[in-house]
């Protein structure tokens, strides 16, 4: 008898010393498919090899798997709106929310625009879009009625969901303003001129005339839209759309970048493996970047649900303290954010009074990110696991990250090395040939990450994307041998701005509709918080007299708040090519010594 306890402890102890060495093992197992530790690239070309296959999954399959594995652990908090759902929780709601939108008359592949701030709202309809086979179209909470028309006319919404009103955002209002026909309209039977495919929209607050209520969608549902949509969820195809997000452009409009089940899960699938979400337990993201960003609703709420994260958003529109309190009340693990946002947390006043001991790793994207940045966050916030993210909307959108634990010269300099799955080359722009290993060119990036389509644009889908799959990423960078890449500027005339994409060409056209003006250009200066700023170059028509107030007063509630020139600069001549077009890089640096910002970072 005591032989026999004695041999049991024996086995047992085994047992245990085994379950840790594979458990080692298995967090050591994350860096299989690091960079090599010996240089191994001898041409400007990378290919992501990987021990993972790409996973054949939709939306709404991977977020049933993570309710059925862990039904009882948050899924999202929302700490402003005291909103905490479990998976279980959240799973429901999102089957009701699918089952009602069916039962009000969408159907797969019509879309839905959604307009408004980080909400559970927003989370919600994402899944329940997907769940129920329809296309999500993301709309800048920002945008005015003129750019909000645009957006929903140009994929042809049936539906959009908004807020009452957030800030002085008028979203109701707006609408109405757009389609002046909606409060005479029956809900769900809009007839509108200027929106000519949109039949309903959803309120979120107090009632509207000839709108419907959040309510009604979850209460619409019955059986015969259940059986719809499990049928469609059987029926559904990793390669269908299910979100188009907008995206920059020189041509003054932006685009709508489509992306499919495939294209984002497995982004999220990979992304979530290099930074540790595989093996990290019970990660707590805290996720101040905008849903309607592709680094917010992939690398969040698509991660949240393939990774099993719980997902915590400190408020509605970005605030650097709340984004200290949150991390601190809620003892997250992890944090995302743009530059700009980890400018505002690094020299936030307060910050050294926030308990962040709890927060291990962190990710940042949206634009570039200057060395010093990193130093302050691994200093400042005691964050030694960030990593820089690299990528665009139209490739899901990462496709460069680092590892938690590359050394500090890779984190400052480097954007990381190319993602699994996922080819990159660096090319001479003119002729389209590879350049030599360390040489300077555009990005290329090919593989699953690659969007479908610009919607309902051939023409600019065919311009970036070639008959080969290389998407052009107008970036230019270059790669060492250990197949890091360094992002040096953009081809594309684009200015990024604390994270978001500005389009120079759009506001010149605004502005040119002043009486006074006579020529605009506008250009991106150096910002040690926002990365770039705008800055308005214009000249007055002869006799005229315009000052800056005038030109912003002009801008208010006209345009985003974003697009408003921070800086304007009344010049008499612009620097022109011998053909007579405009050296806008040469009028950057001009404007730049004038302003003083010559030696920003």
């Amino acid at each position: 008898m005591i032989a026999n306890i004695a041999s049991r402890k024996f086995w047992l102890g085994k047992a245990r010393r085994v379950r840790a060495w594979a458990l080692a093992a298995t967090s050591r197992a994350i860096h299989v498919d690091a960079p090599p530790i010996v240089p191994t690239l001898t041409s400007s070309y990378a290919h992501g090899t990987s021990s993972s296959s790409l996973l054949d999954v939709t939306v709404g399959d991977a977020l049933a798997r993570a309710a059925d594995r862990w039904p009882d652990r948050e899924a999202a908090v929302f700490v402003r709106d005291d909103v905490r759902k479990t998976f279980a929780q959240f799973h429901q709601d999102v089957e009701r929310a699918a089952a009602g939108l069916l039962a009000l008359g969408l159907r797969r592949g019509e879309r839905l625009g959604m307009w408004g701030p980080n909400t559970y709202e927003w989370l919600l309809f994402q899944f329940a879009t997907a769940k129920a086979g329809l296309i999500m179209v993301s709309v800048n909470p920002a945008y005015q009625a003129e750019e909000a028309e645009f957006a929903l006319r140009t994929v042809g919404c049936k539906a959009v969901v908004c807020p009452e009103a957030f800030k002085t955002q008028k979203y109701c209002d707006m609408l109405r303003l757009i389609c002046p026909e909606i409060p005479a309209c029956p809900p769900g039977d809009i007839r509108s001129s200027r929106l000519p495919d949109l039949r309903c929209v959803i309120a979120l607050g107090g009632r509207q005339p000839g709108m419907f209520h959040l309510d009604d969608v979850m209460q619409a549902g019955d059986d015969r839209s259940l059986r719809l949509l499990h049928r469609i969820g059987n029926e559904l195809s990793c390669d269908d759309p299910v979100s188009i997000l907008f995206t920059s452009g020189t041509t003054g409009r932006p685009k709508g970048a489509t992306l499919t089940h495939h294209n984002v899960v497995n982004n999220a699938f990979f992304v979530g493996k290099r930074v540790g979400f595989d093996w990290r337990p019970a990660t707590r993201v805290c996720l101040p970047v905008p849903l309607y960003h592709c680094f917010g609703s992939v690398g969040g709420g698509i991660c949240m649900a393939v990774h099993g994260l719980s997902l915590v958003f400190p408020s509605p529109q970005y605030s650097g303290k709340d984004n200290l309190a949150a991390m601190q009340s809620e003892k997250c693990t992890f944090v995302y954010g743009t530059p700009t946002m980890y400018v505002d947390m690094t020299t936030h006043p307060d910050v050294r009074r926030f308990d962040l001991s709890s927060v291990v790793g962190g990710i940042i994207a949206g634009s570039p990110c200057p060395p010093q940045l990193v130093r302050n966050v691994m200093s400042v916030l005691g964050i030694q696991e960030v990593t820089i993210g690299y990528g665009t909307t139209e490739n899901s959108p990462v496709t460069f990250c680092g590892s938690p634990l590359d050394n500090l010269r890779r984190k400052c300099e480097t954007v990381g090395y190319i993602m699994d799955h996922t080819e990159a080359k660096i090319v001479d722009p003119a002729s389209g040939r590879t350049v030599p290993l360390g040489s300077s060119g555009e990005i290329l990036i090919r593989g699953y990450c690659v969007m479908s389509e610009y919607w309902n644009d051939p023409d600019k889908t065919c311009e970036s994307i070639g008959k080969d799959g290389w998407y052009k990423t107008g970036d230019v960078g270059r790669l060492d041998a250990f197949g890091y890449c360094r992002v040096e500027g953009r081809i594309k005339d684009v200015i990024i701005r604390g994270g978001e994409n500005v389009y120079p060409a759009e506001i010149e056209q605004f502005l040119h509709g002043h009486p006074n003006v006579k020529e605009a250009q506008v250009v991106g200066v150096k910002d040690a918080r926002m990365g770039e700023e705008i800055c308005a170059c214009i000249q007055v028509k002869d006799g005229q007299r315009l000052t800056e107030d005038d030109v912003k007063t002009f801008c208010r509630g006209k345009i985003s708040h974003f697009k408003i020139p921070r800086y304007v600069v009344f010049v008499d001549s612009f620097p022109l090519t011998v053909t007579g077009k405009v050296q806008k890089g040469r009028l950057r640096l001009r404007v730049e010594e004038q302003l003083g910002l010559a030696e920003a970072v």
